[in-house]
């Protein structure tokens, strides 16, 4: 059977996947996730507050910090609905026009996840390749302009595809692989030729993730050079230091990246419960660990949630 999902006669639903195999301990399955989405929501708003609270930090690279906050409280909010609605209350219906809209807010905020990280990276280029020139290129009216051009390109790139495949007939299976709307797991149940939609979104992978991560790697290249011509080994480190925390962060997108492609393309007969769980991992990783991340490896950032809490 083929559903209309244009005709407003057929009300249309997806139904979405818990943990498959282990729905009987899905209430304890939910504490780890609890925990997970608690320590997200609260580490990304406590990097925003303390940003917003010292006027120290109101600098380039707090600021695209900021933005990067901003992106993974975005992500974090966005799955967080249907995963605990899923785990706590088996409520396992989401309707055609709310798994859209979380299929466009999934795919925008992974895309400025990795956008954001590539400003970063501009950003450290800067601070060690042309310090002297870092305040005049790096200004408040240029980060604003690169956090509108990073809103545009994501939001532009996210709602062709979701076009393209709302128009498309779904097929009676109602049935997703993901307690969350994607667009490569949707697209599975569409009735109908989808070589221009997997086209569209192979291209879009390769000019978003592909091309962020060979400029993000361009970047450390030139950084590389710069801080090895530096005479004192102190020096160097202190340099790499700078940016270590931004290695991690990028590393901690990539690498779940990397493996959710390479479990889709290899691994396609593996039990189900791999993908769900390198899906989890990609889009739960990020949010959680990188205010982690910055907390531990940034000192401005350490001092100032301290002075928060001892203010409070």
């Amino acid at each position: 059977m083929t559903l209309d999902t244009n005709s407003s006669e057929v009300p249309f639903y997806f139904i979405l996947m818990g943990i498959p195999g282990f729905e009987v301990f899905h209430t304890w399955i939910s504490i780890p996730f609890c925990c997970f989405y608690t320590v997200s929501i609260m580490g990304n708003t406590t990097i925003l507050a303390v940003i917003r609270a010292e006027p120290s930090l109101h600098e380039p690279m707090y600021l695209f910090l900021s933005m990067l906050a901003l992106t993974d409280l975005g992500l974090t909010l966005t799955t967080l609905p249907t995963v605990m609605g899923i785990l706590w209350l088996n409520a396992s219906k989401i309707s055609f026009e709310a798994c859209f809209a979380q299929f466009f807010f999934i795919h925008a905020f992974s895309f400025m996840e990795s956008s954001v990280l590539l400003a970063m990276s501009f950003d450290r280029y800067v601070a060690i390749c042309r310090p002297l020139h870092y305040a005049s290129i790096l200004t408040n009216q240029v980060i604003r302009r690169i956090g509108l051009a990073i809103i545009c390109r994501c939001v532009l790139a996210v709602l062709s595809p979701l076009f393209l495949l709302k128009r498309l007939p779904f097929c009676g299976s109602h049935n997703l692989s993901h307690s969350y709307c994607l667009h490569q797991d949707m697209i599975h149940l569409v009735c109908a030729d989808t070589t221009i939609n997997n086209w569209y979104g192979f291209l879009l992978a390769l000019f978003i993730n592909i091309l962020d991560s060979l400029l993000i790697m361009l970047s450390y290249g030139f950084i590389l050079r710069s801080v090895l011509r530096l005479g004192s080994h102190i020096e160097r480190l202190r340099a790499l230091n700078n940016c270590m925390s931004h290695i991690l962060a990028v590393l901690v997108l990539y690498v779940p990246m990397v493996g959710v492609s390479m479990t889709h393309r290899f691994a396609k007969h593996a039990p189900p419960i791999v993908h769900v769980i390198m899906a989890n991992i990609y889009l739960l990783a990020p949010p959680l660990i990188n205010p982690i991340i910055y907390s531990v490896k940034t000192k401005q950032i350490r001092q100032g949630i301290f002075h928060l809490l001892s203010h409070r």
